[in-house]
């Protein structure tokens, strides 16, 4: 019933059985092939979507002998110029995160080309088409989907017969790319892609989504009407086409989002709290002025019928919203805190306004940046703090020697470096230094010190790329050092779902792994979002109101971060400044909660509460100060100071 206004099937699970799942399907195929005596024929993609089914795959080939030899293989896309070897090929992609590490014969493995000549595209896209027939079909297809809806790169206005093409690509989809080119500017303007038509011959397609920013994206694509300009809805049409989807790219279906649209609930307090809250703001009414009426022409009469009245539903609501409202004295007071901050500014970004309020409350704070964020640098930030250090050195360094040769040897790399080329060593560990200094900066804005700062420099981070290593022990281990040193009663982290580089989801894992190894109590989880986002209002167990100079203290906090100011290295798509989606995103959750009828306050920021990976009671949320003074804490520049772990790589 409640799948009604879905017109595919659709499959909502974790990221990791969606890959286990599709991994497993795909094994599933190449055994039956190789025990039919025939190829099995797959149908690849790229990205950042399908690397965890080519981990699983890979591992089965490891350690259950799943055997590729008797593979064929048809990517979907490349871009178009491109040399295979290039950071960004395509070609470059399968090998290093696929057949590298599985015995697919090379000449088995196909994709696009994008090193040819233009009078020479169309002819290869048909030998490409006449390929995939000649190996008898596609037998199981993987898919993403990109903001615009495309499979592939089947932009808007792909015809449902359209085949192998070369084809202009859409300029959201290359703001989309941006991040990998290290700047829009740098991506290639078209590529060759696999035609819709040639998709839909594959005999069982998989559609992966993740991530909140895809949510809107997915739901068009899985209730609307099929659509030239939304190519993933050719997919309703084939009789053998699934959507996976992770609870957060699952957001938006009507089924999720507003269930007792489509069919009948079953209420707990989480659904109740949902259903008015949308409710008021489809009414336009406080929550307090609901009435029956509303609740009947609007699909909530079971909701009505379990509370006889309005009057009682509305108080009970109104009274759970009000009770997530905490100021600074509801705000923990003398407690141990670890702040995970997995770039060296999303601290102040996501949280400024609640980690202000909690070093007032006295309580012992440290700030742990989880990554050096060095990739985040434009180089003509660095080229400006080299300038710098040629002149302090000829100033105070007799001419600079040592300082002036690695300056010139920086400079000589930067003037020859290719678009997304990884930086040498020494122009990372500067860049690196950047963020660190704008990190400390940013935490004084509030009257912390420099030593409340802790740079763990996580190494699934340090691969100069934009794409990141797995989560590994000694990730994991480091941040179980910071645990075990500080014995946080408390942790903030980035509970991100729509952090479209992944970062701030490996940081999290990182995170989640350590507690479970921790040997301590486990403290309290406070979850914040990032950049991108806000938690809803019905989702937030705390709603921490800020002051008009409380949200001018925490811009000022972002401002710091120098080198992410006016035009951000990576912004996704919105193009505003830090500084300017936070006040918009903290005034904005401060409107809807006074829309809804409750006190009105200029600004606030919202958090999710766990321990032990369920929900906090509000009652028992840690507020009371506790009857010690925060520790004294030893500057982190002196040799053992703690967060300088061994191998963490604080500096």
């Amino acid at each position: 019933m409640a799948q009604t206004r879905e017109r595919v099937p659709v499959v909502i699970v974790e990221y990791d059985q969606i890959a286990n799942t599709i991994a497993r399907r795909i094994a599933e195929i190449v055994r039956e092939r190789n025990a039919e005596g025939r190829p099995a024929v797959l149908g690849l993609a790229t990205g950042s979507t399908p690397i965890g089914i080519y981990r699983e795959l890979i591992r089965l080939h490891r350690d259950e002998g799943l055997d590729f030899s008797n593979v064929v293989s048809f990517n979907l896309d490349e871009y178009y110029p491109m040399d295979p070897e290039s950071i960004h090929s395509y070609h470059r992609y399968m090998r290093e995160n696929l057949f590298d590490h599985i015995n697919i014969p090379k000449e088995n493995a196909h994709l696009p080309p994008g090193n040819i000549e233009r009078e020479r595209v169309e002819e290869a896209c048909q030998q490409y088409e006449d390929a995939i027939v000649a190996a008898g079909g596609i037998d199981f297809q993987i898919l993403g989907i990109g903001k615009t809806g495309h499979i592939g790169f089947n932009e808007p206005g792909s015809g449902k017969g359209s085949r192998t093409r070369l084809i202009a690509l859409d300029t959201v989809t290359r703001r989309d790319a941006a991040a990998d080119f290290f700047g829009e500017d740098n991506v290639p303007t078209e590529a060759v892609t696999m035609g819709v038509a040639s998709i839909l011959d594959a005999r069982e397609i998989a559609l992966v989504a993740t991530g909140e920013h895809k949510a809107a994206i997915v739901r068009r694509s899985v209730e609307g009407e099929p659509d030239p300009d939304v190519a993933a809805t050719y997919l309703q049409d084939h009789p053998n086409a699934t959507f996976y989807l992770d609870p957060a790219a699952a957001a938006e279906l009507t089924r999720i989002k507003t269930p007792w649209v489509v069919g009948e609930v079953s209420w707990n307090r989480k659904l109740e709290i949902e259903a008015v809250i949308w409710l008021s703001q489809t009414t336009g009414k406080s929550i307090l002025k609901l009435d029956p009426e509303d609740y009947r022409e609007h699909h909530l009469s079971s909701l009505l019928a379990r509370y006889g009245s309005a009057g009682p539903l509305n108080g009970e609501v109104f009274n759970a919203l009000i009770s997530k409202i905490r100021g600074r004295s509801k705000l923990p007071q003398g407690k141990r805190i670890i702040v995970f901050s997995p770039h060296p500014d999303d601290d102040v970004i996501s949280m400024g306004g609640i980690l202000n309020k909690l070093h007032q409350n006295d309580n012992d704070i440290i700030v742990a940046y989880q990554t050096s964020g060095n990739i985040a640098v434009f180089d003509h930030e660095v080229r400006r703090y080299l300038d710098f250090l040629q002149r302090f050195g000829r100033d105070f360094a007799n001419g600079g020697g040592e300082l002036q040769e690695l300056t010139f040897r920086m400079e000589a790399f930067l003037d020859q470096k290719h678009p997304g080329q990884v930086d040498i060593p020494e122009v990372q560990t500067i860049k690196q230094r950047i963020r660190e200094a704008e990190a400390v900066s940013g935490i004084e804005t509030f009257g912390m010190t420099r030593d409340q700062a802790c740079f763990l420099k996580l190494p699934f981070y340090q691969t100069g790329k934009v794409r990141k290593d797995p989560i590994g022990p000694e990730d994991v281990a480091i941040t179980l050092r910071l645990l075990e040193d500080h014995r946080p009663e408390i942790i903030y982290v980035a509970g991100d779902l729509s952090d479209p580089h992944g970062t701030h989801r490996m940081c999290l894992e990182a995170v989640e792994r350590a507690l479970q190894e921790y040997g301590g109590e486990q403290p309290e989880v406070w979850y914040y979002r990032g950049a991108w986002q806000e938690w809803s209002v019905s989702d937030a167990d705390i709603l921490v109101p800020l002051s008009e100079e409380e949200l001018r203290t925490k811009i000022l906090a972002i401002y710091k971060h120098q080198s992410q100011k006016d035009k951000a290295p990576f912004p996704g798509q919105d193009e505003r400044e830090f500084w300017q989606r936070v006040e918009e995103r903290n005034t904005g959750t401060a409107r809807i909660v006074d829309q809804l009828g409750l006190p009105e306050y200029f600004a606030m920021e919202a958090y999710v509460v766990r321990k032990n990976g369920q929900p906090v009671e509000q009652e028992t949320i840690s507020t009371s100060a506790l009857a010690r003074p925060p520790r004294h804490r030893r500057s982190t520049d002196a040799p053992g100071a703690r967060g300088e772990l061994a191998g963490a790589g604080r500096g």
